[in-house]
């Protein structure tokens, strides 16, 4: 659920709509919104204080590299069709697959799906955790390789957008019910929900952090994570490029390989994290 900030042009409509939910359910608007603002500060006016990542243009291939995947990917191209058929459905119920397609967040970048896709493949991990729903493009994708793996489970958490409950409608509906025996969707916030999530799971081969990008929220997420990832293990956080939590994580954690990686529209960056060592 990548966060594209709020555009000057579309400014008043966006804001007029926060105003009218406000109305509507100010408990749940007033807790949502210090989170929003930070986004919207970071994105706008936190470059002064942005590390400079040395963004890697052969990612795709490193990252078979550091877990240990053949390279050239044997299965890159089955993604193509699946991520087609995710437009098409999205595209039949009305709604688009990109950006500013869920309010003014966007769906999963292609460059993050194809790691998903490869990672939950070459992996096979049994544990999946993943924060950030919205239409579940990326829920969609890990799903259907874990079925084709025959094995795994994936737990989402997340908290529907808060700004327009008219959304919550669409939240997960590119997951299909073939898929969903494999689903637990949690509705919360991380904070509240991830940790006892951890425990009870007791191992994370694989977490995507896509909720509230900010970095102490990206910090407590991946150190949530970390607090039970086993060697091999794979964190993927998206919209690294507006704060320092990955680069702050990656200096403060030595186990673990980072790869910073462009989006496909090279309009921003997510990170992968791979555990190489027990230290």
């Amino acid at each position: 659920m990548a966060w594209r900030g709020i555009s000057r042009q579309s400014d008043v409509g966006k804001l007029a709509r926060l105003m009218r939910e406000f109305v509507a359910d100010p408990v749940v608007v007033a807790r949502a919104l210090p989170g929003e603002i930070r986004q919207w500060y970071q994105w706008h006016y936190g470059n002064r204080n942005l590390p400079e990542y040395d963004v890697d243009q052969s990612w795709y291939e490193h990252l078979h590299q550091l877990i240990g995947a053949p390279w050239p990917c044997p299965l890159d191209q089955q993604l193509d069709a699946l991520v087609a058929d995710i437009g098409a459905l999205l595209a039949a119920r009305g709604w688009g697959f990109g950006r500013e397609t869920y309010a003014w967040y966007a769906d999963a970048d292609r460059a993050l799906c194809r790691a998903l896709w490869c990672v939950t493949l070459h992996n096979r991990p049994e544990v999946v955790i993943e924060t950030g729903v919205a239409h579940g493009v990326t829920s969609r994708i890990v799903l259907e390789a874990l079925s084709r793996n025959d094995f795994g489970h994936l737990w989402s958490i997340d908290l529907p957008f808060p700004f327009d409950h008219r959304l919550h409608a669409e939240t997960g509906v590119a997951v299909t019910d073939e898929c969903r025996p494999r689903w637990s969707y949690l509705e919360g916030a991380s904070s509240e929900r991830l940790p006892p999530l951890v425990g009870q799971v007791g191992h994370v081969e694989m977490f995507i952090h896509d909720s509230v990008h900010t970095a102490k929220n990206t910090m407590f997420e991946m150190e949530q994570a970390a607090s039970a990832m086993p060697v091999g293990g794979v964190m993927l956080v998206d919209d690294i490029n507006s704060h320092q939590g990955f680069a702050t994580f990656a200096d403060q954690h030595t186990s673990y390989q980072t790869i910073v990686c462009p989006s496909a529209d090279r309009n921003g960056t997510f990170g992968i994290a791979v555990r190489v060592s027990g230290a």
